[in-house]
């Protein structure tokens, strides 16, 4: 790509050694090459922080998946700067080059992956570690590109004005980690609100591909022959003309995608703030299910089954009072309702744009029977735990935690030692808490980790377990259903009596018989010597 110098006279230096030929003086020249890593670190960034957000999204565990991606990249970007040594000699040419690429895989990786999901299904069979590995290949690859940037920008710093070596680090590292930061606080607070995952990673791709083409074309053209100048030029363009159709299909790919995810009756997809809400069926017979980014978290066939097992054994007792803790689409709610002798309940939903839903959306308004529509119903838009340290002491006769599956990272501190802590003091004597502790069958450990948890904190919890409905004719995201609900019902006074309440609204789904089996179940699946979680020590 470089133009050859077999002609020149004897000793003469190639063009890359000395000072380059610039069309501004060194000062300016300087700048823009800065500029330029600034710009390219914050490309780099957000790159990064696209793949963890994305593969948290997408795989869970967010602890487990930035661990990967920060460490595959960080030893990726050591091997791209010795890989760049050979480079040097042509540093413009291979810059340009080098950015050209970064910008169309980093730019695209998010597309990918999702991509992938998408239309492979489950990642069952052949596709089990389907994402890990896709995600481990694009951390590898964008690492080894963002390092190679280094040697390459340095060489073009030198040549723009020969300075120390100390001197010249101390500059390129000052514009690399001040544009990290400006790219670090873009993604959370202006990339992926505004224009959502897909289309800021590709936008970051754009920027990159422009700022690295147009510091090579325009300030160290001379270095280039005619020909590598049009190459450099038409691969930026492709580039740039990639990225730009691919951001013109991303709503339609998203809609296609989604529609793979979660079946061809999607009715309502929106992004609260908080997290993505997905609603399928709910018209035509079809059962309503409701998704939390990307989980299934009600399962309309089955709703009945698992709120009812989690709200009416709790109101076995004194009941005026009743804290819900999460429960944003008001089915836990609805069950509590129908206890005429309820006085109050305090309902703690950090999601408010998913309790709007759950007020206004036809469907989900009708399967929680209209609970929010309820004068005894207050809401609080709050994390559960924030809430809890300022909640008034001993004041609920019944506590519901309806919270995500403690598996979940974002989850942890919601199943800790120390949240229980505070839920046992918000407690009135002889008050009790019922939690939803995940799957039992799936995951055994974590089911009576969360018990150990509770015990941990003050309380005697009973376990019992609830078997969900064959979902095998459920049509899609049927497979991600729980084939059945652990849960835990627990009192700090005493052993609490799992029951359902006498003259109490009788469940549809739920008999004694039932829960006394469900209780033998939870005690034979039983999971000795399991430690409590805390917040500085999470077991799950």
């Amino acid at each position: 790509m470089i133009e050859s110098h077999a002609s020149a006279p004897p000793g003469t230096p190639p063009p890359w050694v000395g000072p380059a030929r610039l069309p501004v003086r060194p000062t300016t020249g300087r700048f823009l090459v800065l500029a330029c890593v600034f710009v390219c670190a914050a490309c780099g960034l957000v790159y990064e922080l696209e793949l963890v957000a994305l593969a948290s999204y997408l795989i869970g565990d967010s602890v487990t998946q930035a661990s990967v991606v920060l460490s595959v990249m960080v030893f990726a970007m050591g091997v791209g700067s010795l890989a760049a040594k050979r480079l040097r000699h042509r540093a413009a040419a291979g810059f340009a080059a080098l950015e050209a690429l970064l910008a169309l895989v980093g730019g695209c990786s998010a597309l990918a992956l999702y991509a992938v999901f998408a239309f492979t299904g489950d990642w069952g069979g052949i596709w089990a570690n389907g994402p890990r590995v896709l995600l481990v290949a694009f951390s590898l690859a964008i690492g080894l590109l963002i390092g190679a940037e280094v040697p390459l920008l340095m060489e073009l710093i030198q040549r723009v004005r020969r300075q120390d070596p100390g001197g010249a680090v101390a500059d390129l590292f000052a514009a690399d980690y001040v544009g990290a930061l400006v790219g670090g606080l873009a993604f959370p607070f202006l990339l992926l609100p505004f224009l959502g995952q897909l289309t800021s990673s590709l936008l970051t791709g754009a920027v990159n591909v422009v700022a690295g083409g147009s510091l090579v074309l325009g300030l160290f053209h001379r270095d280039l022959g005619r020909r590598a100048r049009w190459v450099l030029l038409t691969a930026n363009v492709t580039v740039l003309g990639v990225l730009a159709c691919a951001t013109l299909l991303a709503d339609d790919f998203e809609q296609a995608a989604r529609h793979a995810v979660y079946g061809d009756d999607v009715r309502v997809a929106q992004r609260t703030g908080v997290q993505e809400v997905v609603l399928t069926g709910g018209t035509g017979g079809r059962p309503l299910d409701v998704y939390l980014d990307g989980r299934l978290r009600v399962g309309g066939h089955d709703e009945r089954r698992y709120h009812e097992a989690l709200v009416h054994p709790a109101l076995h007792g004194r009941h005026a009072r009743v804290l819900v803790l999460g429960g944003g689409d008001g089915l836990a709610l609805r069950e509590v309702l129908r206890y005429p002798d309820v006085h109050r309940v305090d309902v703690v939903e950090a999601d408010l744009g998913l309790v709007g839903l759950a007020r206004t959306d036809p469907a989900l308004s009708r399967l929680n029977d209209h609970a929010y529509g309820d004068p005894r119903v207050h809401v609080t838009g709050a994390d559960a735990f924030a809430w809890l340290r300022g909640a008034p002491v001993a004041s609920y006769d019944v506590v519901v935690s309806d919270l995500p599956d403690p598996g979940l990272t974002d989850s942890t501190k919601l199943y800790s030692q120390e949240f229980y802590g505070l839920a046992r003091r918000a407690l009135a004597p002889g008050g009790r808490l019922v939690v939803h502790a995940g799957p039992l069958s799936a995951r055994p450990r974590d089911f009576w980790t969360v018990e150990a948890t509770l015990r941990a904190a003050g309380l005697h919890p009973v376990p019992y377990q609830v078997l969900g409905t064959d979902t095998a004719a459920a049509g899609k995201g049927a497979s991600r259903a729980p084939r059945d609900w652990g849960f835990l019902l627990a009192s700090a006074d005493r052993t609490p009596v799992l029951g359902l309440a006498p003259g109490g609204p009788a469940p549809r789904t739920l008999t004694p018989a039932a829960l006394a089996a469900g209780e033998a179940a939870a005690e034979d699946a039983r999971v000795p010597g399991a430690p409590p979680s805390t917040l500085v020590h999470p077991r799950y």
